[in-house]
């Protein structure tokens, strides 16, 4: 619970009442917060399980190829929201590790396709399935039917954030 203001109000309705923003998207705002935050550190520690050397950065691009296959560097770098010298350079570091390998696009012969090798899509689904049993074992006490609604409300809030 919040401390409550001099008028005896909650810390989020103060909030609500000085910014002109409804009380529920000031927590939907604190909540998101905390919950990104730890998501990055996850990410930190998910990327290095993959590779010591893995930086955070290129593990939700290794989840990306895993789950969709082969893809452009563009389209990659699309999707994650980076610039195309990033993308270049994050590739790079992938292919040296082994995790990844290029090969032409036969639609286009100047373009590339991206692909996770042998040893990415192993070390990958390995830390994504003990990623699954630490969701299985933090949310055991919960309703499947509120997982799946959680689920079902992070896909809404994620498919209208690409609008």
């Amino acid at each position: 619970m919040h401390e409550g203001g001099n008028d005896g109000r909650q810390h989020g309705e103060a909030d609500a009442s000085r910014s002109g923003v409804d009380r529920e998207f000031l927590e939907l705002e604190r909540e998101l917060t905390v919950f990104l935050r730890r998501a990055r550190a996850n990410q930190g520690e998910m990327a290095r399980e993959v590779h010591p050397d893995l930086e955070s950065a290129a593990y939700g691009l290794l989840v990306r190829l895993d789950e969709c296959g082969r893809q452009r560097a563009t389209d990659l770098a699309a999707y994650i929201g980076i610039g195309k010298a990033t993308m270049s350079r994050q590739l790079r570091a992938l292919e040296e590790l082994g995790l990844v390998a290029r090969e032409p696009d036969p639609a286009d012969g100047r373009a590339w396709l991206v692909h996770l090798t042998e040893e990415g899509r192993t070390r990958v689904q390995r830390v994504r399935e003990a990623r699954r049993a630490r969701y299985v074992s933090k949310l055991d006490h919960w309703d499947r039917r509120e997982v799946a609604e959680l689920a079902r409300l992070l896909h809404q809030m994620n498919s209208g954030m690409e609008r």
